[in-house]
């Protein structure tokens, strides 16, 4: 993917602006309007939002260029809304509106669900959202004029599918297992074996919102930053020079002693934003305030974070004897007063409640008085405290239950052929000729292992028309493993009566890095092997074989599709998830980009998506297959994939475990000429009376026999004259006591091949667009 890829799109995010009235936005304390400031007033400004910027320099000169910078934030509706999370994101994001900043607040609902809040249940989460929003009209941030959107990451993912997963699996491809895990502190967890998929995908995710949103600033908490200093070098990787900025506001710490920060989850270390009056002044009497201890104690912490930014001062009434009142116009002030002992908790705490209580009087008047605010925390506190309850059978059905394979229809483009090419490739009778022992024999002839056979059975014996699911990777031309081997096993299948549903895995391709990554080269690879299996004799005809694109189905269907691989991802730890990545082509976790992780989980949400009652891959796949059985018990579905792995065909050459396309001495492509199979067999390696690692024996094991169902070898009368193998145990016999020579194997071997091949080198003479497709594809840089 080039630089400019990569970059934010240019089409403007749908909003839901708020608006309220101006009165609140006045009370919070919020600074004059952006043109009564000047440069260094308005970076000073935002600079106090942050705890950290990364970088004051480019802050300033973006301040310099741009007069409305984009800065995001973002929330995961999880529950009621404390302190932390409505005064001082209202302070933080009213600073940033008062200097002229647009602020896009990214409602993570994906990212909720994900994490299992509300039960992973949208409906839900959605409630909880927009009750957070009820919370920061009525606090009184500043909603007038759009100057905040809020954006719901489910709804706004899924509108522009094509654009955000790209660039999710661009900084997926762009870093490595080992610096992903380095942001896993957003997550709460930093042990490799303490991880999901799930989890180690997060970052790239928050990653991408930054450039999704167009982000000038990231105004996020401490405990964010890592994922935001990933987003910069991000930019280093794609030669993006303007980076986001990064302020990185303090995380407000829970009510008692050592809470680092407040938890939803325990009421004790929270004010939340209706908590009644009472309630607020009980839980600041019992907070940890130490007598002269600055350090770690949150009641001066509320007082630096949430009032003096609010109120511009803090008051303390008490008796004359202990001191009188007195206001505090800088938090210095008061540090001073409370380390000396001038300042007592006893004091401090009172006064502390009741500024805290006059922020939250509006917010208590509103969610009493408005009728629809009224109605969402009520339904916010009862999922709280049901998810809080005995529901854990229930919560379990519902994962299971919504982690099902979706099951509309998926659209197809079946193509259609001739049948003679069909019956050449020596296809079984159809299939009501067949009897239910010929149909189960043949599915299990296409697998050099079956699991399970007894599945497969059943199988048979309740669907007239199973499902099966093929799969392949347009990286360049094709070779006869993937030409006729492919084309013998999808005839097979078709035989029992099977509909076949090929995935172009445009989507792996592109993330694999095939013909660059570009998309519409790779889509020209996917049309040109099409015209090969039609030209072989693939049976095309009446909508029995689909031809799917990923990127399309993915897209149509990406609240299905995106969901499932994450679930899939959550099911499963990073070591599980590793040992399935010998499909990449890789086995070290060092050699892995975090996209190459995520590989497995999107292959096997492939087989749900579409449904398939059989996976029909190569021994190569057989990991990621077993994963979807496994996923399947933790799911509790009961039909599992049955999985026929076929035999992975070897290279033309000794010691080659299969053919490659980058290496052109170890593969016979499917419009090679004839004198180029002659040539080709003629160098490959086929040792006089040897079996064992002879690719020759096993093209004619796995592709001659079971197309013509026989093989014919021409010789001269002293060397045996000409004789037909029935049977491949036959012809092993003869070759193994060297009454059949290599030096007559090999003429004959590759005259049947040429047979084979000969309708595919007429069709991309003949046919215009199958002959502009194979040019375009030989002109493309060769990739693994």
């Amino acid at each position: 993917m080039e630089a400019t890829s990569s970059e934010p799109p240019t089409e403007a995010v749908e909003s839901l602006p708020l608006s309220n009235s101006s009165e609140n936005a006045e009370s919070s304390g919020t600074p004059n309007p952006t043109n009564q400031l000047i440069l260094k007033r308005r970076f000073q400004i935002l600079k106090s939002v942050g705890e950290e910027c990364i970088q004051e320099d480019e802050l300033l000169n973006l301040l310099a260029k741009k007069t409305e910078l984009v800065c995001y934030d973002e929330f995961e509706p999880s529950g009621r809304t404390h302190i932390a999370q409505g005064v001082m994101k209202t302070i933080y994001v009213n600073k940033l509106t008062s200097t002229g900043c647009r602020v896009k607040i990214w409602i993570a609902d994906w990212f909720a669900k994900q994490n299992n809040k509300m039960g992973g249940d949208f409906k839900k989460i959605e409630v909880v959202g927009r009750y957070l929003i009820e919370i920061w009209k009525a606090v009184g941030m500043d909603l007038e004029g759009g100057k905040v959107e809020f954006l719901w990451s489910s709804k706004e993912i899924n509108a522009r599918v094509d654009e955000y997963w790209p660039l999710v699996f661009d900084i997926a491809q762009n870093n490595s297992l080992e610096s992903i895990i380095r942001c896993s502190q957003i997550m709460g967890r930093s042990e490799l074996d303490e991880l999901t998929g799930d989890e180690i995908l997060n970052p790239c995710m928050q990653c991408a919102d930054i450039f999704f949103l167009k982000a000038d600033i990231c105004q996020l908490g401490m405990d964010q930053r890592k994922v935001n200093v990933l987003a910069r070098e991000y930019c280093d990787d794609i030669k993006r020079k303007n980076k986001p900025i990064i302020l990185s506001h303090h995380m407000l710490p829970g009510l008692q002693q050592g809470q680092e920060k407040m938890s939803k989850s325990d009421p004790s270390s929270s004010i939340f934003m209706e908590d009644e009056e009472a309630e607020v002044n009980l839980k600041i009497k019992k907070a940890y305030c130490p007598p002269k201890i600055v350090e770690g104690n949150p009641c001066l912490e509320y007082i630096k974070y949430l009032i003096m930014p609010w109120f511009n001062e803090f008051s303390v009434e008490r008796n004359a004897e202990n001191g009188g009142n007195k206001t505090f116009k800088t938090f210095e002030e008061l540090i001073a007063d409370y380390e000396s002992g001038e300042l007592h908790p006893a004091d401090l705490k009172p006064a502390l409640a009741k500024s805290l209580n006059k922020i939250l009087e509006p917010v208590r008047e509103h969610f009493k008085k408005d009728s629809n605010a009224k109605d969402l925390l009520k339904r916010v506190k009862c999922l709280v405290q049901c998810l809080a309850g005995p529901r854990s059978n229930r919560q379990i059905e519902m994962e299971a239950t919504s982690s099902e394979p979706p099951t509309e229809a998926v659209e197809s483009l079946s193509l259609s052929d001739s049948s003679e090419n069909v019956e050449s490739s020596g296809t079984p009778n159809p299939t009501n000729q067949l009897s239910f022992e010929q149909r189960f024999q043949i599915l299990k002839s296409v697998g050099e292992e079956c699991i399970q056979e007894d599945e497969l059975r059943n199988l048979l014996a309740k669907k007239t028309q199973p499902v099966c699911y093929d799969g392949f990777e347009p990286s360049g031309r094709m070779h006869i493993a993937q030409g006729v081997m492919k084309t013998i096993n999808v005839n097979k299948m078709i035989s029992t009566g099977c509909r076949v549903k090929i995935w172009i895995a445009d989507w792996f391709a592109k993330l694999n890095n095939k013909m660059g990554g570009d998309l519409k080269k790779i889509e020209v690879v996917g049309r040109y092997l099409i015209e090969i299996w039609k030209a072989v004799g693939m049976d095309l005809e009446g909508g029995k074989v689909e031809f799917l694109w990923s990127s399309k189905e993915i897209n149509a269907r990406a609240d299905e599709y995106w969901p499932l691989v994450l679930d899939i991802a959550k099911k499963n730890n990073l070591k599980r998830i590793i040992r399935c990545c010998q499909i990449m082509g890789r086995s070290k976790p060092g050699e892995l980009t975090l996209a190459q992780i995520f590989y497995p989980c999107m292959q096997c949400a492939d087989i749900f998506f579409l449904k398939a009652d059989i996976c029909q891959l190569g021994m190569d796949q057989r990991k990621v297959n077993v994963l979807a059985r496994e996923y399947c018990d933790d799911i509790k579905r009961k039909n599992k994939p049955i999985i026929l792995s076929h035999h992975m065909l070897p290279g033309l050459q000794q010691g080659q475990e299969k053919m490659s396309k980058s290496d052109p001495s170890s593969s016979i492509f499917m419009e090679d000429e004839e004198a180029e199979v002659n040539l080709k067999i003629k160098k490959a390696y086929c040792p006089p009376k040897i079996v064992e690692g002879n690719p020759c024996l096993e093209y004619i094991k796995y592709l001659i026999m079971p197309w013509f169902n026989e093989f014919s070898v021409e010789r001269n009368a002293e060397n045996g004259g000409n004789k037909t193998f029935k049977t491949f145990e036959e012809l092993i016999a003869d070759y193994e006591s060297g009454e059949l020579h290599p030096a007559d194997l090999k003429p004959a071997l590759a005259k049947s091949l040429n047979k084979i091949l000969e309708p595919v080198r007429e069709h991309f003479k003949k046919d215009s667009n199958a002959k502009d497709l194979l040019k375009r594809v030989k002109a493309y840089r060769v990739t693994k």
